[in-house]
């Protein structure tokens, strides 16, 4: 937890020590932070099981980094690992060589090799940065990336931020083919083994986002038998920053006995609305506002939408009488009561693409298995635009699971009432359709997949190319 005075406090403090350079005509650098970073092996402690797993700076998740919006950011990433990476920036508008989409817009590290990532990063809000490389985002390779803005206007006393994720990485022998400890589908064959993308999971109204099962779902890397807690006091209005992490787990979010203000989608400021639960796919984040009124120790609730398994973490009063943490498998009631959709969001400031008028390119894609065709292009072949343009691109998702699909470098306009802007947005499954528009205004290669990860590796990706 960050408390408003040691992040001014430790901001000063990488100001001061990142050296980043004159400018030209000898005019000072920008304000920024530089942030060392080594991926490779670490151990973690699973409630007394001991595992091997991969992950940044020694810990997983990787080290926070926060700064304020308009710093640069310097990341001086070294590979120890057995295998090539990179690091995507996820939810960052930055430029297209520091992307971290291998073979696109970098070579990746070898092992053995360093990159500097640097950038500058416009956009305040809650973002995330993660291996963009086979599947090692599975592996435990992220981390969280808060961006605070210029002046800050939400009112709050704590603040947390919640990294969920599904775990099975040195809990299992490894598989035929692939690497200790990924998820694999029921019954499949290990990790790199085929795919469940074809496979229906359900009746029409099930919600799943993937078919792998995992032995853990974790909030901070801390499993149901070992919570995460997140102490307040009695009247505090507390931030919770809710990450979704994991590879191939979409989450139904809530806490026991608190409804939740949602005040951001994505990083992005919305309309504050209440609801008891929220929806999280791969890759989308939320900020909610909670209120600290009755002291106790309280179950948040975090259930895998779609398969088997529950993580949870707790909410727990440090003025109150000593209170036994609830059971490891109580789930709120409030994930049954109501959920928040994207009608809900309404989007505060100004809008980036016109509300009215037609747009100057429209693309239709459709998601079939771990496809995505776009209609009068090629497979494979990329999505032109041209720099200025107002795009838009409909989206229509023929297979058996939700998709969570995400664009690099840009947000987009979902074209629901309210208009909200997001970077990665649910598809609902079995005919589900979305829309969204935005503006062409960061050149170069981009991708735009499915933020399942073995979807996106089995080839659920466009690439959009400015041109």
């Amino acid at each position: 937890m960050t408390t408003r005075r040691q992040f001014l406090r430790l901001a000063g403090l990488g100001a001061g020590l990142v050296a980043l350079g004159g400018c030209a005509g000898g005019m000072p650098a920008p304000p920024g932070l530089t942030v060392p970073l080594g991926a490779g092996e670490v151990g973690i402690d699973l409630a007394g099981t001991r595992a091997t797993t991969w992950g940044y700076g020694g810990t997983v998740p990787g080290p926070e980094i926060r700064l304020r919006a308009g710093e640069t950011l310097r990341v001086p990433l070294t590979n120890a690992l057995p295998e090539p990476t990179t690091v995507h920036w996820h939810g960052i508008s930055l430029v297209n060589p520091m992307d971290g989409t291998p073979g696109l817009t970098q070579p990746p590290i070898d092992p053995g090799a360093s990159f500097e990532y640097a950038f500058a990063v416009p956009d305040a809000g809650t973002h995330w940065y993660h291996a963009h490389s086979g599947h090692q985002l599975d592996r435990g390779l992220y981390g969280a990336l808060v961006v605070e803005p210029a002046a800050e206007e939400l009112a709050y006393d704590r603040e947390y931020t919640l990294l969920l994720d599904d775990w099975r990485d040195g809990l299992d022998a490894a598989p035929a083919g692939g690497h200790a400890g990924h998820g694999s589908p029921p019954g499949g064959s290990g990790a790199f083994g085929g795919t469940d993308a074809a496979e229906d999971p359900g009746g029409p109204d099930r919600v799943s986002f993937g078919g792998r099962s995992y032995a853990l779902m974790l909030v901070n890397a801390r499993p149901p038998a070992d919570p995460a807690i997140f102490e307040v006091r009695r009247g505090d209005r507390v931030r919770l920053r809710v990450v979704n992490a994991a590879a191939d787990t979409g989450f139904r979010f809530a806490i026991d006995g608190h409804p939740l203000t949602v005040t951001h989608s994505d990083g992005m400021a919305v309309r504050p609305v209440t609801v008891d639960a929220i929806r999280i796919g791969m890759g989308e984040r939320y900020d909610v506002l909670v209120d600290a009124a009755v002291p106790g120790a309280w179950q948040i609730g975090v259930l895998a939408e779609g398969k088997t398994g529950f993580g949870r973490a707790v909410l727990r009063h440090t003025d109150a009488p000593a209170t036994a943490a609830p059971p490891a498998d109580a789930r709120p009631a409030e994930l049954d009561g109501r959920l928040l959709t994207y009608d809900d969001l309404v989007a505060t400031g100004p809008s980036r693409v016109p509300e009215a008028g037609v747009p100057d390119r429209t693309y239709a894609l459709t998601l079939r298995g771990t496809d995505i065709d776009v209609a009068g292009l090629a497979p494979g072949e990329p999505l032109p635009v041209h720099h200025g343009e107002w795009v838009r691109v409909t989206v229509r998702n023929e297979g058996a699971h939700h998709h969570p699909v995400h664009l690099h470098g840009h947000h987009f306009q979902l074209t629901t009432a309210g208009r909200p802007r997001k970077d990665t947005a649910v598809v609902a499954a079995r005919g589900g359709e979305l829309a969204f528009d935005w503006r062409a205004d960061n050149p170069g290669e981009w991708m735009i997949h499915c933020h399942n990860h073995y979807h996106m590796e089995d080839g659920m990706m466009r690439t959009i190319s400015y041109r």
